[in-house]
Parts: structure tokens; sequence; C-alpha cells
């Protein structure tokens, strides 16, 4: 199996664990130049860095064109092309609109998968918007969730490979609060029917369960650290997984 994970563009690099495929996020209202200078700071200690370009983070072409110019010069050979967001802050709405622009030529490149849906975007719309970015896509990254059915059906449907989103060992409050936060209804859902008992709140998930559901349809895993880079980094150690 192979795991890759993400980092934001202030995070300390000397705490990160043995992962080859490093993600950098750009949050809503970033600068670019951080994530860029960051993912350049990690091709120089021997990682693979994958910065996020968020499309509805982006002023406009002259922008996009400068962000990947420092990633490409700085040896970036890879880039997951999301839409960002809710709200445009420049010309962008969408993460189609910045693949259809030509500037990723000879870079690596990943979408966004979202098999319990998004609050931004409705069903109809979201299954277009992946039937257009598709030719231009590697593989998908999916938001993280928890129900192995989901992402056993979104797998099967897919013609490129599926980089299936976990979280490292959080306790089940935590899950909780992340779920609301980013709409991730099926997999609150999920949560509250699993994992009722006071004690059950308590403890860490263990990653471990959903990987073992649905490894045969995927050898890829993406972690979403929320934050628990040490406890992120212990489980997999302790896991033999670096």
């Amino acid at each position: 199996m192979k795991f890759s994970l993400e980092i934001g563009p202030k995070s300390e690099l000397d705490t990160l664990p043995g992962l080859k495929d490093v993600y950098i996020t750009m949050l809503p209202g970033g600068d670019y130049k951080e994530t860029a200078e960051q993912a350049v700071k990690l091709v120089k200690k021997g990682f693979n860095p994958v910065p996020h370009f968020p499309a509805r983070s982006i002023k406009d072409e002259g922008q996009l064109k400068e962000y990947i110019s420092i990633c490409k010069d700085g040896g970036v050979t890879q880039a997951l092309v999301i839409g960002g967001g809710r709200e445009p802050l420049g010309s962008f709405d969408s993460s189609f609109q910045l693949l259809e622009t030509g500037y990723f030529e000879k870079m690596k490149i990943g979408i966004a998968g979202h098999p319990e849906g998004s609050p931004d975007i409705s069903d109809s719309d979201l299954e277009k918007a992946m039937k257009d970015k598709k030719p231009y896509a590697d593989y998908i990254v999916t938001q993280w969730l928890l129900d192995p059915k989901l992402i056993i059906d979104f797998i099967s449907k897919q013609t490129v490979p599926v980089h299936v989103g976990i979280t490292g060992p959080l306790k089940i409050t935590s899950l909780i609060k992340f779920a609301n936060i980013v709409g991730a209804k099926n997999s609150l859902n999920f949560l509250k029917s699993n994992f009722s008992k006071a004690l059950d709140l308590l403890k860490p998930k263990d990653p471990n369960d959903l990987i073992g559901k649905v490894k045969s349809h995927t050898d890829n895993f993406h972690i979403y650290t929320f934050g628990g880079l040490k406890e992120t980094n212990k489980w997999l150690k302790e896991n033999k997984y670096v």
C-alpha cells in the first residue's frame, strides 16, 4: 500500500514521516506563494510535493501562470487541481477552468472526488464536473470519508486510480466535529450509528478499520491529518507503513 499526507504551507518539515508524496494546502484567502515555496522546500528535502491549486482562490490567469512557474522551476512535477472554497475570489470558479488553460502541461494531475457528494454543488453538477475533468486527470483523490460501501461503489465507476481519503487516528468526537465542518453527512451518520457509547467516543478511531475493508479495491490512501501530524506519524510507524 502507498500513503500520502497533507500539510499546511507553514507546517514544520522536520516532523514529517517517511512518506514520499506530501500535499500542501492552499486555503481560501491563502497566499499561493507560501504554498509554492513550501513545495520547493520539500523537493530539496527529497519529497514529492503536490501543491493544491484551488480554482476559486486564484485571482486570475496571470496569478495561475506565476504559481505554476514557481512550482515547475523548483522541481515540482505534480499538482492537485480542485475547486476550493465556496465563493470565487477571482475569475475562476471551477477546477475545470484551470485544467483547460493547458498550463499544467507535463505535470501529473490529481483531481478531487466526492463519493458522498459536496455541500457546495448538486449531485448532478458534481457528476458533470467529474466527466469534464477526467480527460485531464491521472488520478483522483477523494474527500475523507468512513463508509466503505460508498468508497467501493465510487472506485468501481472510475477509469483512473483512486486515492482514498482517510483521517489519521482521531477521537470520534473530533471526527464528528470535522464531518460537521465539511458537510460530510454520510460520514457523520456513519459515526453516529456505529459509535454511540460514551467510551467509544473517547477512543481514537484506527484508520485500519476502513483500510482493511477497501484495500482490495485500491492500493492508495491519502491521509488528512487535521493537525495531528505527531499522532499520524506514530500510527504509520507502529503499523510499519513507513
